[in-house]
C-alpha cells in the first residue's frame, strides 16, 4: 500500500505491532491489535482511545503550533506507554496521480523514474517532495505496468515527524487517511471502485479506492459543526451539542410530524456534500473514459457525524450508488465471534487508526 514507509525507514528489527495513530484538526484517535489468544482468532483490539485537541492546534491538516501538538502527543505517549506509532497524513495536503512505467523496469531504478514525473504532477519542486508509489495488479498491458503515487510536501511530514519525536515517539510510517480506511473497511474481494466518505466534525474526506489502492483524494469544507450551526439558527444559540448530536443521530433527515422542521435544516447543508459528491463521481468516470472496470460501485461512510439518521438512504437514491455504513472492522476480526469494546455509533471515527494498526498486520 501507498504508506510513504519509505520516507523514514525504520530498522529492520521494527517490524514490531505499533500503534496506529490519527491525528485531525480537532482530535487525535489511536488503535493497537494483539494477537487473538483464541484458536484460528486473528487478533484483538488491545488499546484504543480519543484525545481532544484544542482549536488551533492543527488546522486543515497542517500544524500551526507544534508545541501545542507535542503537549497532545505526550498525554498519549503517557495514556498507553506507546514507542512505535504510524500515523496519518491529512488528505488535503496529499498529491496522487497515476502513470506508466515500462513492464519489467528493475525496482531499483522505479524511484529515480517517478522522481521526473513529479514535476508534471505536483506543484511543488521536486527536491521539496516526499513520496511513495506501488505497482497496480492485473494491468493488461504486456508492455507497461500503471503505478500510483502519492506525494508531499517534505514540509508537512517534518512537522509531524519533529512533534512525534520531540514526544519521545518513533514513527514507522506515515500514510494517507484515506487508504488507511480502505485496509480496515473494503473488503479485499470487492469489485470496481469505492467511494470513501469520511464525514467528520470540521470537513468531510473524499477517497476513491481501486484494487485496494488509492488512486483519488478530495475535500469538503463542511462537517458535522455545520449541521449542528444550521439547526441552532432554528432551535436557537442555548442548544447543548449534546443535544443537538442526539437530534441527528435519531432523527436526523427523517421527516416527520415533529421534525419536519429539523430535516429540512439539515437538508440544506446535506445536499451540498451530496452535490459535491457526483461532481467528484462524473470526475472520475470521465477520467477512466467511462468503462465499467472503474466505475464507482459502492460508497462507504465512516467518520463520527456519518450516524445521521437517514443519511445512507438518502446519498443512495440520490446518486444512484449503493451507500452504507462502513464495517471498520472488516478486514480485522469477524463481528460474528468477536464484539470490539468500542460501541458501533463511536467505531466510524476510528476508521483511519484501525487501518494504520493493520498496517504490520494485514
Amino acid at each position: 500500500m501507498i504508506g510513504l514507509s519509505k520516507i523514514f525507514p525504520p530498522p529492520a528489527f521494527l517490524t514490531m505491532p505499533c500503534i496506529g495513530v490519527d491525528i485531525s484538526d480537532t482530535s487525535l484517535k489511536y488503535i493497537s491489535f494483539k494477537p487473538s489468544s483464541k484458536q484460528g482468532g486473528d487478533r484483538v483490539l488491545d488499546l484504543w482511545g480519543d484525545i481532544d485537541i484544542p482549536t488551533g492546534i492543527v488546522n486543515r491538516g497542517q500544524v500551526i503550533d507544534p508545541t501545542k501538538l507535542v503537549a497532545v502527543l505526550k498525554e498519549f505517549k503517557t495514556a498507553t506507554n506507546a514507542e512505535f506509532i504510524r500515523v496519518s497524513l491529512p488528505e488535503e495536503r496529499a498529491y496522487l496521480f497515476e502513470t506508466s512505467i515500462k513492464r519489467g523496469t528493475p525496482l531499483k531504478e522505479i524511484r529515480s523514474l517517478l522522481e521526473f514525473r513529479l514535476e508534471e504532477n505536483v506543484p511543488i519542486p521536486s527536491k521539496d517532495v516526499f513520496f511513495d508509489y506501488m505497482l497496480l495488479p492485473g494491468t493488461s498491458d504486456k508492455r507497461s505496468v500503471e503505478v500510483a503515487v502519492a506525494a508531499y510536501a517534505k514540509e508537512t511530514i517534518q512537522q509531524y515527524y519533529d512533534s512525534c519525536v520531540e514526544a519521545k515517539l518513533h514513527p514507522i510510517s506515515f500514510e494517507v487517511e484515506a487508504q488507511a480506511v480502505a485496509r480496515a473497511a473494503v473488503p479485499h474481494d470487492a469489485t470496481g471502485s469505492t467511494m470513501l466518505v469520511d464525514f467528520g466534525k470540521t470537513r468531510t474526506g473524499i477517497g476513491i479506492v481501486y484494487k485496494d489502492t488509492l488512486l483519488y483524494t478530495s475535500t469538503i469544507d463542511i462537517g458535522g459543526d455545520m449541521l449542528s450551526q444550521a439547526l441552532r439558527k432554528v432551535l436557537g444559540s442555548d442548544v447543548s451539542e449534546k443535544e443537538l448530536t442526539q437530534l441527528k443521530n435519531t432523527q436526523g433527515l427523517v421527516k416527520g410530524v415533529d421534525s419536519s422542521e429539523i430535516a429540512e435544516t439539515l437538508l440544506s447543508t446535506i445536499s451540498v456534500i451530496k452535490d459535491e459528491l457526483a461532481t467528484r463521481m462524473q470526475y472520475w468516470h470521465l477520467r477512466n473514459g467511462g468503462g465499467d472496470d472503474r466505475r464507482i460501485t459502492s460508497i462507504q461512510l465512516s467518520g463520527g457525524s456519518s450516524n445521521l439518521k437517514g443519511l445512507t438512504t438518502y446519498l443512495t437514491e440520490s446518486l444512484k450508488v449503493p451507500c452504507v455504513l462502513a464495517n471498520v472492522w472488516e478486514n480485522s476480526f469477524d463481528l460474528n465471534d468477536v464484539v470490539p469494546p468500542i460501541d458501533k455509533r463511536h467505531s466510524f471515527g476510528y476508521a483511519t487508526a484501525i487501518g494504520l494498526a493493520l498496517y504490520q498486520s494485514s
